[in-house]
């Protein structure tokens, strides 16, 4: 810390690419060693830790406004303002009533503190599960490179690149080896750009432009590379710009549907509450009241809810994935997982068990050749750019058969792996001085740069003919399943300055590596499960046609139409429109075609799900509506992603899906049940209105009633889904609910009007001692009270009970069951509200005891009702295809 100077943060970008490399090591007090642990943590205090404020994450202050202040609860505040005014500060002291108002905003605290709950629970949720996917980066501490998590870097950090990796902080490059760094983040340039550690620096317009320094939210497409990192956190160029980054994600179907719907049910909320006030007004002369009935009728058709329910499901949904093994990046993302109808997925390391084993290692003629096996471990082993399966395979392979002990090799340079060429080289120096340029890839690519072959130690010229017969034992590998690479050498090789791809030419092919990489024991099934589930799946893959055929046809996908790359080359977007609607295997295809081709799904009006893990999948990834990796994919594949599998059991995307689509639909169940019956309520008072000579239920009654069915209505995340539901993929669909509200809404005021005429004929008369209009004014409020309470009781039965009709399009009870929950809460709803007529809360609310012969009433209207709308229940599916 001795020389680390106190204002390395006055450095702009010039300085620090064009100082020269001797200078940035003092500047930075780095060495070579790197910094050991108390010299890091020391330099941590110093300046934080590596870590970008985004500017999205919320306060708790912003957390809680928006928790209680949503278009739903704006609306209830103002009719509690009303309310107040008109109940207590306009009115004689002996008749001021606060309780009306007392309930709204009961109504609003219990929906924001259950939300604001259920929010908290969500971020903590969120940041313990995405605690457990870490971005490492490989970092020299103590004289060691390990991979350390990238919050912990440090400036002065010696970092270690390699294709995959994402650029973890901002670097000044001392070393590189044909590096290669994509900056779409950064400028939105989509093509790589090289950078070198030696090159003169002139001063540029735009800092990303300084080859010489690598920055964060940079990828590492090909190359290798070795810097000192010169800035962390908010001081690096990607946090400095982080203000773009502030937006708020964009909204899924989801998002957009909840607003829909809120919208249109304020709407109607406010045209019913006027039309109420208005009726009431001119009926009964009494506009204060009538304004106080409207307001009570207002609150009635808000889910004041839905906000908690949301976010309750979304949290429930996340916590059961990820006790699946699933981690939920983006929370909001679960519907669109529940939405997904094609499944595109990579071949490696997704269908595969990502456990390659080198089966064969053969020579030109398909004979075991320890020879080709040397050739490959020395290649693999001194890579030291893009990480590779198949790499560890060839080491373990050569551990096992080969005496490693008498290799006594140098390695001289490197020619790193890349997406275009297919293939990666090494040049080494034995102990006599000899050299080698020992080359493996792809076979295509392998057979273009090699001019010989060598047969039984002697090296022939790579004619036509050789190149038919070398391809044709390749295809016979492939037919089995094996992903074949090619190996050759050159020997003494001398490049004009270093080594580069241009000397990666006139090379003698020695032989094949074939590797066997199984599918996963449980892929077959989750393919079928997908399918049954109508989720269509596709392949998209880099590697050649008769290894994925092979794959296929192991895993249940149809093979009879294969598509390659090369065939996509001049397509337009009508024509790939249609040939990615009619195949389901594509083969060799670069990261480019992938992300068309799943944008080009996507334009189909598919939602689509990419599974994928390797860097040359991050493109697709982020172009589809939902991404998936694995917990050991490269970084950028895990930071592209939405969903991340914890194991590799492809059973889980199963399960993820289901739970989003269970969170989809225990939102509707509420939406619709609670719409449909608060539209059927109002109906009612709308004619009763017109009829009656005094107010079908007080406000205050009202208010009492929503509250319970509110509270009763919580439990609706924890129900059950019917399996039949989960079989296809759910979209929000306003217009829906507004079908849903026309169809069963009267169908409830068919008995709210049954139990007027009960209440105003028989029950209420028998109890008062006469007709209404008969009757003295004290006698006269007996009736109204015993009126009130009827319909009171029987709107909460109804109400409750027909959410376990509405929830299911089967019988309920019978051949679909709630869960224990919701029936508990439920019932404690109904029997709260069934009791309170007999207490002190109903006396203070209006209600009366009631006789009887009304519970009797009340089991005929209730079952009545139930079956009415198990019929109507039945021809609305029959009309619109499904309930929910």
């Amino acid at each position: 810390m001795e020389k680390m100077i106190k204002d390395i943060k006055k450095l702009d970008y010039f300085e620090l690419a064009s100082k020269p490399i001797k200078e940035i090591w003092e500047i930075f007090n780095a060495t070579e060693e790197g910094h050991s642990s108390e010299k890091a943590d020391q330099v941590r205090e110093t300046y934080g830790d590596n870590e970008i404020d985004y500017g999205t994450e919320k306060s708790l202050w912003r957390t809680v406004v928006e928790a209680y202040f949503t278009p739903f609860t704006l609306v209830l505040f103002g009719l509690a303002f009303v309310s107040f005014l008109t109940d207590y500060v306009f009115v004689p002291v002996e008749e001021q009533e606060a309780l009306g108002a007392i309930i709204i905003v009961v109504l609003v605290l219990l929906s924001g503190t259950m939300t604001l709950i259920q929010t908290i629970r969500s971020n903590r949720s969120v940041e313990q599960l995405e605690s457990m996917v870490e971005v490492t980066s490989a970092v020299k501490r103590d004289g060691t490179y390990s991979e350390i998590r990238t919050e912990d870097i440090v400036i002065g950090d010696l970092v270690r690149l390699k294709a995959g990796d994402m650029i973890p902080a901002d670097i000044r490059l001392i070393q590189t080896k044909d590096l290669f760094i994509s900056q779409t983040s950064l400028t939105g340039e989509s093509y790589p750009v090289e950078k070198r550690a030696q090159t003169e620096i002139t001063e540029v317009t735009n800092e990303t432009g300084y080859e010489t320094l690598a920055f964060t939210g940079s990828e590492v497409v090909s190359g290798s590379a070795e810097g000192i990192v010169v800035r962390t956190g908010n001081d690096t160029l990607f946090g400095g710009i982080a203000d773009e980054f502030a937006n708020e994600p964009p909204k899924t179907s989801f998002d957009v549907g909840i607003e829909n719907t809120s919208l249109l049910l304020i709407r109607f909320m406010v045209i019913m509450a006027v039309v109420v006030i208005l009726i009431n007004g001119l009926t009964k002369g009494d506009w204060l009241q009538a304004l106080l009935f409207g307001i009570s009728i207002a609150v009635g058709l808000t889910p004041e809810m839905l906000p908690m329910i949301v976010t309750t499901n979304l949290v429930k949904g996340a916590n059961d994935m990820a006790q699946e093994g699933t981690i939920v990046r983006n929370l909001h993302g679960i519907q669109n997982f529940g939405a997904i109808d094609v499944l595109v997925t990579d071949k490696t390391g997704t269908l595969t068990q990502d456990n390659i084993v080198l089966q064969y290692h053969l020579d030109i003629d398909g004979e075991d050749s320890d020879r080709v096996l040397r050739h490959a471990y020395l290649n693999s082993y001194y890579q030291t750019g893009l990480g590779n399966l198949m790499d560890k395979a060839i080491v373990m392979a050569s551990e096992e058969q080969l005496d490693l002990t008498q290799y006594n090799y140098t390695k001289i340079d490197e020619i790193p792996f890349d997406f275009e060429r297919r293939r990666l080289s090494v040049v080494v120096e034995d102990s006599t001085g000899k050299t080698q340029m020992i080359t493996k890839g792809a076979i295509e690519e392998m057979v273009s740069v090699s001019d010989y072959v060598d047969y039984g130690g002697e090296v022939h010229e790579l004619t036509d003919e050789e190149r038919q017969h070398v391809l044709t034992q390749v295809s016979r590998l492939n037919e089995q399943g094996l992903r074949v690479l090619g190996v050759a050498q050159k020997t003494n090789p001398s490049p004009v300055d270093e080594f580069s791809v241009k000397d990666e030419a006139g090379m003698v092919l020695i032989g094949y590596l074939a590797f066997l990489d199984p599918p996963k024991e449980s892929t077959k099934e989750a393919i079928q499960a997908l399918n049954d589930h109508a989720v269509d799946v596709k392949i998209m893959t880099g590697d050649n046609e008769l290894v994925t055929i092979s794959v296929a046809n192991q895993v249940g996908i149809p093979t009879d139409n294969v598509i390659s790359g090369d065939q996509l080359i001049n397509k337009t977007d009508e024509e790939l429109s249609k040939i990615v609607e009619e195949n389901n295997l594509f083969v060799k295809l670069n990261p480019t075609q992938k992300s068309k081709l799943v944008g080009i799904l996507r334009g189909n009006g598919h939602v689509v799900g990419f599974l994928g893990d390797g860097i040359n999948d991050s493109p697709a990834l982020r172009a589809s509506d939902v991404g998936i990796s694995v917990d050991n994919a490269v970084d950028i594949a895990k930071e592209s992603a939405d969903i991340i599998l914890l194991e590799k059991d492809l059973m889980i995307l199963e399960k993820g899906i289901l739970a989003g689509r269970k969170v989809f639909g225990n939102t509707m169940k509420y939406i619709k049940a609670t719409t449909s019956s608060n539209f059927g309520n109002v109906f009612s008072v709308l004619v009763a209105s017109i009829f009656l000579p005094f107010l079908p239920m007080l406000p205050i009654q009202l208010l009492f009633l929503g509250l319970i069915y509110e509270i009763s209505s919580m439990s609706i995340p924890w129900d059950n889904m019917d399996k039949e539901y989960l079989y296809t993929p759910k979209k929000w669909e306003a217009a829906g609910i507004q079908k849903f509200m026309v169809w069963f809404g009267p169908t409830s005021s068919i008995f709210d009007v049954t139990t007027f005429l009960i209440m105003f004929l028989f029950v209420a008369p028998n109890l008062a001692g006469g007709s209404y209009q008969s009757l003295g004014a004290e006698q006269q409020e007996v009736f109204v009270s015993v009126f009130q309470s009827g319909w009171f009781i029987v709107s909460l039965w109804t109400q409750t009970l027909v959410l376990y009709t509405l929830r299911t399009p089967k019988i309920p009870f019978v051949e679909s069951y709630p869960s224990f929950i919701m029936t508990t809460i439920t019932s404690l709803g109904i029997i709260i509200g069934s009791v309170a007529p007999y207490t002190e809360l109903g006396t203070a609310l209006g209600l009366a005891p009631l006789p009887g012969s009304f519970w009797l009433i009340l089991a005929v209207t209730v079952i009545a009702y139930l079956i009415l709308v198990q019929i109507i229940k039945k021809v609305y599916i029959k009309r619109h295809g499904e309930l929910l």
